[in-house]
């Protein structure tokens, strides 16, 4: 389903199943899975790629080179980046500088299952790990841990969560239990989250 206001530009994939709402934006060159809801007034850059079954709600930012595994969840206003030092223009300020893509487009990688609250602030050259859960407003300035709860500017851990979204383990402490929601088995072992259905505790 595509809304009348939306553009989606000649050349982008969007794949069958995926609802494209009002006023949404996908670019050329840019690639959305199967089954995937791109809310209003949300933009998709050239050479972005989402995966199957993603939520992405209103007004999300996706820029270039950024890639989103399948199953992930994107709050409203979230943006992403990819340019570390940008510039609007030449150092002479005489001439706007590119915006195609570049040597300084930096990718970004969210893994997935993951989750990313409302009006995030993503940066560029990390990845958001597999089922990590990043709370409102937060800004991520390097990597998070698969699993992983996040909060804050520059985000923090705080402990890490279930595949279900229920947190299980509160800071990097070694940990081992099951999840109170679901009942999914789960340890952390020297920071590091292990789902004991799918890894060996």
């Amino acid at each position: 389903m595509i809304h009348p206001t939306a553009i989606v530009e000649d050349g982008a994939i969007v794949g069958a199943g995926t609802a494209v709402w009002d006023a949404a934006h996908i670019r050329r060159g840019a690639v959305i899975g199967a089954n995937c809801i791109i809310g209003e007034k949300t933009y998709v850059a050239p050479q972005a790629r989402i995966g199957d079954l993603c939520k992405l709600n209103a007004a999300v930012y996706v820029c270039s080179s950024v890639t989103i595994e399948d199953g992930v969840m994107i709050a409203a206003h979230t943006v992403f980046t990819n340019d570390r030092f940008p510039r609007a223009t030449d150092p002479d300020v005489r001439a706007l500088r590119s915006s195609a893509i570049d040597e300084h487009t930096r990718p970004t990688l969210v893994r997935r299952g993951a989750t990313i609250g409302a009006n995030c602030t993503i940066g560029c050259d990390l990845t958001i790990g597999a089922f990590a859960m990043v709370g409102m407003g937060a800004v991520i300035t390097r990597d998070v841990p698969d699993h992983a709860l996040v909060v804050g500017n520059p985000a923090r851990l705080l402990g890490f969560v279930c595949r279900c979204g229920e947190p299980v383990a509160r800071g990097a402490d070694d940990a081992q239990g099951a999840c109170g929601t679901c009942g999914r088995p789960f340890a952390v072992r020297e920071g590091r989250f292990v789902d004991a259905v799918t890894e060996r505790v």
